[in-house]
């Protein structure tokens, strides 16, 4: 599980910073999605 997020996180960095520089607009909704993932991502293991 923790290679997947070690991989995943940058990538998604990645996407968005993309994303920010073609659509600025999008700025607000990425950054809550990434936050929204990132805050599910911390919860997960101490909700099992």
């Amino acid at each position: 599980m923790t290679t997947n997020i070690i991989i995943l996180t940058p990538l998604l960095a990645l996407l968005s910073g993309i994303a920010i520089l073609i659509w600025p607009r999008l700025l607000n909704y990425i950054v809550a999605f990434y936050l929204i993932l990132i805050g599910l991502v911390g919860l997960l293991p101490h909700l099992r």
